[in-house]
This record gives C-alpha cells, sequence and structure tokens, in this order.
C-alpha cells in the first residue's frame, strides 16, 4: 500500500469513492463527464493549500488503484495555546476493499503526517448514524468528546 496526495486526474476516482456509499450515493454527482463543481472545489483547496498547512485529498493506493481516500486540512488557530490542529473530511474506502485494515492505515498516515507538520490534534466529525464508523474510530483511539453542529445556508 502507498499514500500519496491526490492531483485533478484522481478526481473521478475520488468522487466514485464518496458516493459508494449509502450517504454519499445521496450527495454525489458521479457521472461521466464529471461535473465541473468538482474540479473548481479541488482547485479552490489547492490554492489554499501551503507546504505547512496542507488542504489536501490524502489517497491510499494498492498497485496504483485508489481504494482509499480522505481530506487533510491543516488549520492554525489562536484556542488552545495556537495549538495547530489537523481536520480530516470525506473518509472512504472502497466497498471491495473494506476490512482488510485500508482505512486505519490511512487515517495512521493522515495522523503522522498531521504530526511531523506540527499539529498536536485531530479532529472530524461522523454522521450520527454510521455507528460501524464510530466504533471504527474509538478502536483507533479517537474520544466522541463534542456535539458537532452544522446548518445549510
Amino acid at each position: 500500500m502507498s499514500f500519496r496526495y491526490a492531483n485533478r486526474d484522481d478526481l473521478p476516482a475520488i468522487v466514485a469513492l464518496l458516493a459508494d456509499d449509502e450517504k454519499g450515493k445521496t450527495r454525489e454527482d458521479f457521472c461521466d463527464p464529471l461535473p465541473e463543481v468538482y474540479y473548481a472545489a479541488f482547485d479552490a483547496m489547492e490554492s489554499q493549500s501551503t507546504t505547512a498547512l496542507p488542504n489536501k485529498y490524502l489517497l491510499a493506493c494498492t498497485d496504483e488503484v485508489i481504494v482509499g481516500c480522505l481530506q487533510l486540512t491543516l488549520i492554525a488557530g489562536l484556542s488552545r495555546m495556537g495549538r495547530l490542529r489537523a481536520q480530516i473530511e470525506g473518509v472512504r474506502i472502497s466497498s471491495n476493499c473494506r476490512g482488510q485494515k485500508i482505512g486505519e492505515k490511512l487515517i495512521s498516515e493522515s495522523i503522522s503526517i498531521s504530526k511531523l507538520l506540527g499539529a498536536s490534534l485531530v479532529q472530524f466529525t461522523t454522521d450520527k448514524t454510521r455507528k460501524d464508523a464510530h466504533r471504527f474510530y474509538e478502536r483507533l483511539g479517537f474520544i466522541a468528546s463534542h456535539e458537532g453542529m452544522k446548518k445549510e445556508i
């Protein structure tokens, strides 16, 4: 297994992973050609990204085939005495590759990258209905310490 940051050419594979999920199939529009909004969003992420504070999609690959992804963003802030934090979003593993520890390795790699760049806290949100995901993250040592909220605008 190898890990790398995504490039524009990877977008169809990433969107396919995002859509390969009970929630994602209603949220994403995986078709050919891929809607331009995905390319615009990727370009916006890339324009915000720096070496010190990345905003990137991290990919898990086996034999150069993308089998998992997550968005990793490092956030500078003042709270907690200016601690740098890592935000993880959009974790997905190909449905035909689940149960092979790929997700565990991908999360571990994202934590290693975050530590290397100086982050001391990793955070994410996960849908309340994703009970299997909750067990997975708890097994990796994450604690459900906060209640997340969001509002569509």
